[in-house]
């Protein structure tokens, strides 16, 4: 069951520190880290560790970082004919501050990513059409994207969108997603909803499912996740675990989710699963090291580590 991502690659350089600078303030970090990352890169890996046939679509720059990247989806065995290498732009890279919490701050230098365009759809529009499941994310150009999910959509693949960076998207193109896995941020700026609460994620996906969107999994940090289809609507505990590190908990989630979705487990079940993924990653530095792989998620399943 192959699954593929069309999605980004970014350079993590990563400072962590006791708190974030105030504005015009220059304080002194505890450690400096780089790893490979992107919403797309991490989603991919996530998805292969755990034992999916993975596809990456997207463009690196003819630098060391893309270089890096290339080799780094040969030995996590993900399907890389469809990355392009861009000879202007450099490989995109996401600045990240960390705190003593683990939350984070990024700013994000999207380069070769957004260089993709609409036009170089032709040369994999196969490679979607005979997918098990397209995953995309929000960090390339948005017409492009919106012409992928429309590809897989006239061909009947089911498609996971991970609205990140979150901005607002067209009822046209909600109406052609199967699975909408925002968090709080990105629900609010999609539906004027804010999650500040589990009734509050009833109501925006309320509002997400009147827009067209077929299951809308929304992610609670620490708090788990609630999960409404047309049938059903449940909030679904998350683990208890010390957080190192969040920036990659997403990723982690979404690929774990499309893992378990190709595998022909129910959306429940996927979810749960999917929780547990992501609370490991949280637990590890780094975005695309602190994947877990898949017997790592089976054991910390039987553990029980329940919130």
């Amino acid at each position: 069951m192959s699954i593929v991502v069309l999605g980004s690659f970014m350079m993590d350089l990563t400072v962590r520190t006791s708190r974030v600078p105030q504005n015009g303030e220059t304080i002194i970090g505890d450690s400096f880290f780089r790893s490979p990352g992107g919403k797309g890169a991490n989603q991919a890996v996530a998805m292969a560790r755990l034992g999916a046939e993975v596809t990456m679509i997207g463009r690196v720059g003819n630098d060391l970082f893309g270089n890096e990247f290339i080799s780094l989806l040969e030995e996590e065995n993900v399907d890389h004919q469809n990355v392009s290498i861009d000879n202007d732009l450099a490989t995109g890279v996401g600045s990240i501050t960390l705190d003593t919490d683990g939350n984070n701050r990024i700013v994000v230098v999207p380069g070769a990513n957004l260089t993709y365009k609409t036009s170089d759809l032709g040369n994999c529009a196969d490679v979607i059409r005979n997918a098990d499941l397209l995953v995309v994310q929000l960090e390339m150009d948005i017409e492009m994207i919106e012409q992928a999910i429309t590809l897989a959509y006239q061909s009947g693949v089911p498609i996971i969108l991970n609205p990140a960076p979150a901005q607002k998207l067209s009822e046209e193109l909600l109406q052609k997603i199967t699975y909408l896995t925002p968090n709080e941020t990105e629900a609010e700026i999609l539906t004027g909803v804010k999650v500040a609460s589990v009734k509050d994620a009833k109501k925006a996906a309320h509002v997400l499912h009147a827009r067209g969107v077929e299951n809308v999994i929304l992610t609670l940090g620490d708090r788990g996740t609630f999960l409404s289809t047309s049938q059903n609507t449940e909030h679904l505990s998350g683990y208890q675990v010390k957080a190192l590190n969040t920036v990659a908990a997403g990723d982690a989630f979404n690929g774990a989710l499309a893992f378990e979705i190709v595998r022909g487990k129910s959306i429940k079940e996927s979810v749960l699963f999917a929780n547990a993924v992501g609370a490991l990653a949280v637990t590890k530095e780094g975005a695309i090291p602190s994947l877990p792989r898949y017997e790592e998620v089976q054991r910390f399943i039987e553990s029980g580590k329940f919130q």
